[in-house]
């Protein structure tokens, strides 16, 4: 055993490069396993001592995203990346607490279990939701997923408790999964990861809205959190002249790459404005600083993650494995898309902790853009602020619950608006509760109110994308958007 765990150790020094006294630094981690392994108050588990303690220790002083599989681990890595992706086809409100079914997608196990957009799931396999935490939740949600469900569900007007047997199915989760106009020729689309299809799927998003004949587009890349290099760059070609850097993946002992634009390539040309936040990450970094870069789209919103390091995956000895950052993503203008780390924080003593020496670089008009990690946008653009009644309205699912009530009496249309009787009518909803704002704190949420409330009607009798499209007339980065392309 021992032998074995010493053959992995060293395979993993060696691809990291380490030379030289080599061997007298594992003679040294052997003999204090060895003198451990004789004189441990408690047995000593090789497996233990050098999975969990002595490589993943190593790997630290790299930085925080290598990682060492042992072999359970590492198979369930390999099959992660062959599974299929499994669901019931049901979007739910995620509340403090509480799980609210929006929709149902035709065809799909909800849809077909009888599942209804207002229906509260109390409970999935005996775990009470009400008990769980925000942590707890989404992990129940990602479990139930993957084996048949029982649902626990209350339905309004409905005086006793409902139960559903759900069994998963294939589903398919389109990366691009929002199209529609917010302006006069202004198109939206958002794109929430980057996989095979996704530059494919953007294409087919744009010719539905229109194709050239847009005045603009928005494209909303806020928490997609990357995927495929590929799909990055086919979606920057998309837009991009042919020729143009893309990106640069630069490493240690990764030969230099650049991938640039096909000589093929008929890009769009009309305005084009990207949205970023904190949560957008790799890929989706790629195509901001790009676009940035060339001066080809405005970007909006806050600073990105700044996640730029390409990882490469070697199996050992044993089953095991080992992800190792080998290089990083440079943007056209030569800026690292990767944040510093702090080595002080990690104790590192890689290069990846300061990727970048200049703090300035220059787009292809000569605009300066900042470097030393993350997409900074154009323009900051800060989420919507809250305050102590929207809280409350959230956290009570207020909105939510007076729509299923409504809509259990009124019949609405896309042409539908909330009314002042509506509001009114809310009001009492509200107070019945004991949610009672003052005056002058209902006045001047009203507006606020109104688009919820017709958001969240729009969500249970007409299907989230509809729902979506009237929150995106309050959303103050693509208000903000909207005047970037008109300018």
């Amino acid at each position: 055993m021992m032998l074995r765990l010493t053959t992995a150790l060293l395979c993993s020094a060696t691809l990291l490069g380490a030379q030289g006294d080599l061997d007298k630094q594992l003679r040294s981690i052997i003999g204090a396993y060895a003198v451990a392994a004789e004189n441990a108050a408690d047995p000593v588990n090789s497996e233990q001592a050098l999975y969990t303690g002595a490589i993943p220790a190593m790997l630290r002083k790299l930085d925080p995203h290598s990682v060492f599989f042992d072999p359970e681990q590492f198979e369930q890595l390999k099959r992660m990346e062959t599974a299929t992706s499994k669901g019931f086809g049901s979007v739910v409100s995620v509340l403090p607490g509480r799980l609210i079914v929006l929709q149902t997608i035709p065809g799909t196990p909800s849809q077909k279990a009888g599942l209804a957009p207002g229906d509260e799931i109390l409970a999935i396999n005996g775990y009470i939701i009400g008990q769980l935490d925000t942590d707890q939740l989404p992990q129940l949600l990602e479990q139930s997923r993957q084996r048949q469900a029982r649902l626990d569900v209350r339905r309004p007007g409905v005086p006793s408790l409902l139960r559903f047997t759900l069994t998963p199915e294939e589903m398919q989760s389109p990366s691009v999964d929002r199209a529609f106009f917010i302006g006069a020729g202004i198109g939206y689309i958002r794109v929430t990861s980057f996989d095979e299809k996704t530059a494919q799927q953007v294409k087919a998003a744009i010719e539905k809205l229109g194709g050239d004949r847009l005045a603009g587009l928005v494209i909303d890349l806020r928490n997609n959190p990357g995927g495929v290099l590929t799909a990055a760059v086919q979606m920057s070609a998309l837009f991009l002249q042919p020729g143009m850097k893309i990106v640069t993946v630069r490493g240690r002992h990764v030969p230099e790459t650049t991938e640039t634009v096909p000589s093929i390539a008929a890009p769009y040309g009309f305005k084009l404005a990207i949205l970023v936040n904190e949560k957008s990450a790799s890929a989706a970094e790629i195509v901001s600083g790009a676009m940035q870069d060339h001066d080809r789209a405005t970007i909006l919103g806050v600073a990105s993650f700044g996640k730029g390091l390409v990882q490469s995956v070697f199996p050992l000895t044993q089953g095991t494995g080992l992800a190792l950052t080998t290089a990083l993503y440079y943007t056209p203008s030569g800026r690292s898309i990767q944040k510093p780390l702090d080595a002080a924080r990690f104790g590192l003593a890689a290069t990846t902790a300061h990727p970048n020496k200049e703090s300035e670089f220059r787009t292809d008009k000569g605009r300066p853009v900042t470097g030393g990690g993350g997409i900074q946008p154009d323009i900051v653009v800060y989420p919507p602020a809250t305050n102590r009644l929207r809280n409350v309205l959230d956290a009570s699912a207020s909105f939510t619950n007076f729509a299923t009530e409504f809509l259990r009496t009124h019949k609405i249309d896309a042409e539908f608006e909330v009314t002042p009787e509506m509001l009114d009518q809310f009001r009492v909803f509200l107070s019945d509760r004991e949610i009672r704002p003052g005056l002058a704190e209902w006045l001047a949420e009203r507006e606020f109110v109104s688009n919820r409330l017709k958001t969240e009607v729009f969500n249970q009798a007409l299907g989230v994308e509809k729902g979506d499209e009237v929150e995106a007339q309050r959303d103050p980065v693509i208000l903000k958007a909207l005047e970037a392309i008109a300018s």
